[in-house]
């Protein structure tokens, strides 16, 4: 009977550590889901060997300090569309025109300034803080005097729980590799070129190499997972950064450029889906293989399975994590989200 009970235990826990989780945005038929997957090892190393981006000098990438939450998938047209029916309804519509593929296809000639407003009302209509400040629709500089001023960051608010991943989010998430501490030069998990497919989830796989019609795959069908379980960092779309092209977020001027990773479906060749490709836009631009993905802070929370309340279940999720000293995720029991499983989270 132990070792039935062990199993069971050892069962769970895997479970736990495999499983992403989704925070909900709108109301009644305009309700959708964006899922997002725990991006540990706070403080990482950045990667000094392949990270170099061709358009911006000898700058590294892949180094964050905090551990935070990427959207596993792309945005698709249909959560554009239903934030666009929502913020209407509420009486100050977003007006954001995606592309018309289909609901699930990633929403694609978007520019840079709809997708932060996005992101600001994921942020308003759940009740935290704006990411991007706005002067009616003039982008501006995060001040001194405003309240979660980052000196570090004029563009994004540090209050705020959605944002537009950074360059260095963005690389992290598509080529980190937890296990080794090292980076792969694909976001498929490997050095090797993925495989052009389609559409599909099959691992080392990428939609890239594809005919202009009929577009990119469903972003649940972007091909195979990054090593933190991203889908689509390579090909599919290209994704918007929320990081100036010169890495200095420190200009709000319409023609500095903004940073694009990871290639799309239209590209013959697999070079824009290497880790040190790196390739930009002014931020007005809505060309058809912009997209985009959303980032997220990960709160302190004894919540481990993401059920809503705090109970049993949740204690045996931290007794049976407790000793990690690096890497833990929400799941395994890391409530203050810094890597680690000990009395202070079981005092969360």
């Amino acid at each position: 009977m132990k070792a039935a009970i062990t199993f069971a235990f050892l069962s769970l826990a895997f479970c736990y550590a495999s499983v992403a989780y989704a925070d909900s945005f709108g109301s009644g038929g305009n309700t959708f889901d964006v899922e997002f997957v725990t991006i540990g090892n706070p403080g990482n190393a950045a990667d000094t060997i392949d990270g170099a981006p061709n358009v911006s000098g000898a700058q590294f990438f892949g180094s964050v300090a905090e551990t935070f939450r990427m959207g596993k998938y792309e945005i698709s047209e249909d959560m554009i569309n239903k934030a666009n029916a929502q913020s209407a309804a509420d009486g100050d519509p977003l007006g954001i025109t995606p592309s018309t593929l289909g609901p699930n296809k990633p929403a694609g000639a978007v520019n840079w300034f709809e997708v932060v407003q996005f992101v600001n009302w994921l942020n308003t209509s759940t009740g935290s803080t704006e990411a991007y400040k706005f002067s009616g629709s003039t982008f501006e500089l995060w001040q001194p005097a405003d309240a979660g001023y980052n000196p570090n960051n004029l563009y994004r608010n540090s209050l705020a729980k959605y944002f537009l991943p950074s360059a260095d989010e963005s690389y992290k998430a598509a080529f980190y590799d937890p296990t080794s501490g090292g980076y792969f030069s694909h976001a498929t998990g490997s050095n090797s070129v993925p495989t052009a497919v389609a559409s599909g989830t099959e691992a080392e796989t990428a939609v890239w190499g594809q005919p202009t019609s009929p577009g990119p795959a469903d972003v649940m069908l972007a091909g195979g997972l990054s090593p933190y379980g991203t889908m689509g960092q390579n090909g599919n779309i290209s994704e918007w950064e929320e990081t100036e092209k010169d890495l200095v977020n420190d200009s709000a001027s319409i023609l500095t450029h903004r940073g694009l990773r990871g290639g799309s479906w239209r590209d013959i060749t697999s070079t824009a889906m290497r880790s040190n490709f790196r390739s930009s836009s002014h931020p007005q631009g809505g060309g058809s293989t912009f997209g985009f993905r959303v980032a997220s802070i990960l709160e302190s929370s004894a919540d481990f399975d993401q059920d809503g309340d705090k109970d049993g279940t949740d204690f045996l999720a931290w007794q049976l994590g407790l000793g990690i000293t690096s890497g833990a995720t929400k799941a395994q029991g890391d409530a203050d989200n810094n890597g680690t499983v000990d009395a202070a989270d079981l005092a969360i």
